[in-house]
C-alpha cells in the first residue's frame, strides 16, 4: 500500500463519523429512556390511605419493656457462688396498666428462683436459653398471661 492510496482526509473523515455514530447512539439511549419514563405508571397526589390489614397477616400489638430492679442472690450449688441478674418484663400496656405490683412479685419469684438453679444449669448457650424460657414462664404466670417474655439485660456470675 502506499501513500496515494488513502485517500485526503481520511483520517479526520474517520473521526468526525466516529463523533456522528456516537452522538446517534446517545440521543437514542436518551429517546428510550423517555420513552419508558413515559410509560411508568404515576402515584396519584393525596392522601395516602392506610392498608386495611387483612385476616392472615396478624397486626403487630403494642408493647411496653418495664425494667425490674436487679436481683442479687448467692446459688444453690456451690453456695458461695453469687450470681446478680438485671432483667425486664414485656407487657401489653392495655392489659396490664400499673406493672409495679406484679413486677415486684416477679422479682421476688425470680429471687426464689435463682437460689435453686446451680452453676452447672448457667453453663454454655443451651443453659442460658433454658434459664431465659423458666423466667419467662415464671413471669407469665405470675401476672396471669400479661407478661410476653422475660428479656435477661444482663447476667454475672461471681
Amino acid at each position: 500500500m502506499s501513500d496515494s492510496a488513502i485517500p485526503q482526509g481520511g483520517a479526520k473523515g474517520s473521526a468526525r463519523g466516529s463523533l456522528i455514530e456516537l452522538a446517534i447512539v446517545v440521543c437514542l439511549g436518551v429517546c428510550v429512556g423517555a420513552a419508558f419514563e413515559a410509560w411508568r405508571p404515576v402515584a396519584a397526589p393525596g392522601p395516602v390511605k392506610p392498608v386495611e390489614a387483612s385476616a392472615a397477616a396478624p397486626q403487630a400489638e403494642p408493647s411496653t419493656i418495664f425494667d425490674l430492679q436487679p436481683i442479687v442472690t448467692n446459688l444453690g450449688a456451690p453456695q458461695d457462688t453469687w450470681i446478680r441478674l438485671e432483667g425486664s418484663i414485656i407487657f401489653d400496656p392495655r392489659t396490664l396498666p400499673h406493672p409495679e405490683a406484679v413486677a415486684g412479685q416477679i422479682g421476688d419469684d425470680i429471687l426464689a428462683y435463682l437460689r435453686t438453679v446451680s452453676l452447672h444449669q448457667l453453663e454454655g448457650p443451651i443453659g442460658l436459653e433454658n434459664i431465659r424460657q423458666d423466667l419467662t414462664e415464671l413471669a407469665a404466670t405470675r401476672s396471669g398471661g400479661k407478661v410476653r417474655a422475660f428479656v435477661i439485660r444482663t447476667l454475672v456470675v461471681q
